[in-house]
């Protein structure tokens, strides 16, 4: 890739700023010494703020006058066959070029949870009535991210929002492929950070570039404690699964 993102993080209001770090390393116990990423990255996904990552070489697109847009249809790719399988990191070239890959809503209708904010620039935001805090986003233009495979790719999201992380902060686990509440589907590969507790709050943030899809996807949930992050884990796990791409 010859296009580099930068590693600083652009606020809501344009404002670059330098985040702390605060994470632990993944399957390792936390001592002093050890630098801890994502402190504010936490604080920054749950304000729904962009992630999009785009080439700095590429110019903006002029505007285009509204069109009737007409299925896409990849010659050769089976989507149903694709929906049907686990999605581990190396599996993800099967996905259809291009096409980005979705997240559920059902978090909405979850017991405890209501939305906050739906499908606001690919970003919706979910509360649930202990104080948990979920953020669901979509995101296209993730080409400057690519690399060898999806779990690389991944690792270079989580660097790009703050440089200091380390793969080896980073857990692998799985999110729902498809299905419903209802008739679960199968299971996605996902990388995940939990970052120490920061002003109280307990944080995870799950996250996967589709690397052929162009598009990445990440989920970050906010809690006052273990216990109800541990419940709010749950609760994202069964309701809001990451959608396969349907053309």
């Amino acid at each position: 890739m010859d296009a580099q993102p930068n590693t600083g993080w652009r606020g809501c209001d344009g404002v670059e700023m330098d985040l702390p770090t605060t994470a632990r390393p993944a399957g390792r116990a936390w001592h002093l010494g050890v630098p801890l990423a994502m402190a504010g990255l936490g604080a920054v996904l749950l304000a729904g703020c962009s992630v999009d990552v785009r080439d700095p070489a590429v110019p903006d697109a002029p505007p285009s006058t509204p069109a009737l847009s007409t299925p896409t249809i990849t010659p050769g790719h089976d989507a149903a066959a694709v929906a049907a399988r686990d999605l581990p990191f190396a599996a993800g070239t099967t996905l259809a070029p291009g096409v980005p890959v979705g997240i559920s809503d059902e978090l909405k209708r979850a017991p405890g949870w209501k939305p906050v904010t739906e499908d606001v620039s690919g970003a919706s935001q979910y509360a649930k009535a202990d104080g948990c805090v979920v953020v669901a986003r979509v995101s296209t233009g993730q080409g400057p991210l690519v690399r060898g495979d999806d779990r690389e790719s991944t690792v270079a999201l989580f660097q790009y929002l703050d440089a200091t992380i380390q793969p080896s902060y980073l857990m692998t686990e799985t999110l729902q492929w498809g299905g419903s509440v209802e008739e679960p589907g199968k299971s996605v590969e996902v990388l995940a950070l939990e970052p120490a507790a920061h002003g109280g709050k307990s944080t995870v943030v799950l996250a996967r570039v589709f690397g052929t899809a162009g598009s990445s996807a990440y989920v970050s949930v906010s809690c006052p404690d273990p216990g109800t992050l541990a419940a709010a884990r749950k609760d994202v796990a069964r309701y809001l699964p990451l959608v396969p791409p349907s053309a």
